[in-house]
């Protein structure tokens, strides 16, 4: 069977990669890919958001299975185009897509299924939303843009000022486009927080091991957010109480919603969610593989993941197996470019990849990378996810810093305390 996978990040490399390894699979590629995919999959110069040309190439190339890695092509329906051609595809719907389309839509659909969250108000208009802060009692605030902002629409506000300072940024200044026609505003939920992947083919949910993510940007999770400087799994975070409970009084009733709203969900639920004291609440959803968390859940996943992902495009995951993992946790360092989240330069050479790949447990993710001659170039804020597996979560940071120490590029940065929050 051949195999496309649509995207460019570290998700969509861990992807043709884990891929790769299936016996199942004749031929991965990977549209357009990066640096990375380049070596462990074939690229498709096809830009992951152009959906007929995209089609015309899984028709020629007999593609038997196509992955969708990013959330944009998924909101804009390529899933429908692919199904609508009589193609085989893995990735949820437009309709249900816009449950991450749409902080409106999503925060609505929980209201709607009683899925326990933070308590929110939406707004269109710029100055509805200042007197709605100025009506509250001095108390943190979250604000988000509705629509897609690559992980980067979200602020959390400590005081009034900084409220209004992210509505205006939001509404009036407009940073994140069209994203930012309608915000949320809702109450800062206190805790640490995990990051539950699941498998979905619109009836079974099938949950893959617990993540955390490092959004901040700098250690101690100081500065703004991004899309993600690092994560480990498994995280202590979930025990198996916690999982049952995120299945039962989340992820279920979630799934249950959608399909009566008549837009049945099929691809990857990510539940983003706070481990408050009174229990798991769902900070947001998205409905792609995560990007940090997908490489090191998929480094630690023994079974075969083509098969995982041909059943929940035909509808029988149910027929499967338990999912094998590696007991192993494994933790991603991401590199990033001088600058992120804000502006930074690309075109420039990397050195020591293959030193760092050689290591024993290690796998370099490219994320945003291009090749130019013989060259690794940078071509992304995010560069690259550095991950490795260990006996336990120390041993696995300590074998991803020393892996990053080998690489080497102008303005190379990353967080130095990944995978910390394990230890407590």
């Amino acid at each position: 069977m051949n195999v496309l996978v649509i995207g460019q990040g570290g998700r969509e490399h861990a992807l043709a990669w884990k891929l790769r390894q299936s016996p199942m699979v004749d031929e991965v590629f990977c549209a357009p890919g990066n640096a990375g995919t380049a070596a462990d999959a074939t690229n498709v110069p096809i830009a992951s958001d152009d959906i007929p040309e995209l089609v015309k190439f899984a028709q020629r190339n007999a593609v038997g299975l196509t992955v969708v890695g990013p959330e944009a092509p998924l909101v804009a329906g390529i899933s429908d185009a692919f199904r609508d051609a009589g193609l085989r595809v893995f990735g949820p719907s437009r309709l249900a897509a816009e449950l991450e389309g749409s902080k409106v839509f999503s925060k609505n659909l929980m209201r709607q299924a009683g899925v326990p969250t933070a308590e929110f108000r939406a707004f269109t208009n710029f100055e509805h939303a200042l007197q709605y802060v100025e009506t509250r009692s001095e108390q943190p605030l979250v604000v988000k843009a509705d629509g897609l902002a690559a992980g980067k629409g979200v602020t959390v506000c400590e005081s009034r000022e900084e409220a209004n300072e992210a509505i205006k940024r939001i509404m009036q200044i407009k940073e994140f486009g069209q994203a930012g026609q309608r915000i949320v505003i809702e109450e800062k939920l206190v805790g640490q927080e995990a990051s539950i992947l699941a498998i979905v083919d619109g009836k079974s949910i099938l949950p893959l091991e617990s993540s955390q993510d490092h959004k901040p940007a700098f250690d101690d999770d100081k500065g703004p957010n991004t899309g993600g400087m690092g994560a480990y799994s498994p995280t202590p975070l979930v025990s198996q109480e916690s999982m049952d409970t995120i299945i039962e009084k989340i992820l279920i009733p979630t799934i249950h919603t959608l399909r009566m709203n008549d837009r049945p969900f099929m691809g990857v639920l990510y539940a983003g969610l706070m481990m408050t004291a009174q229990g798991p609440r769902v900070l947001e959803y998205n409905v792609r593989f995560g990007d940090p968390e997908a490489q090191p859940v998929l480094m630690r996943l023994k079974t075969d993941v083509a098969e995982v992902l041909l059943a929940a495009s035909e509808g029988r995951l149910s027929d499967l197996p338990d999912l094998e993992w590696d007991p192993r946790p494994a933790v991603c360092v991401v590199m990033a470019s001088e600058g992120y989240p804000g502006d930074y330069k690309k075109g420039r050479p990397i050195r020591g990849i293959a030193d760092a790949d050689a290591m024993d447990g290690v796998k370099v993710f490219h994320a945003g990378t291009r090749m130019q001659g013989g060259d690794v170039l940078t071509d992304g804020g995010r560069v690259l996810g550095v991950t490795a597996l260990g006996d336990d979560v120390i041993g696995a940071k300590k074998r991803a810093y020393e892996a990053v120490k080998k690489i080497r590029w102008e303005g190379a940065w990353c967080r130095k305390d990944i995978s910390d929050k394990a230890r407590g």
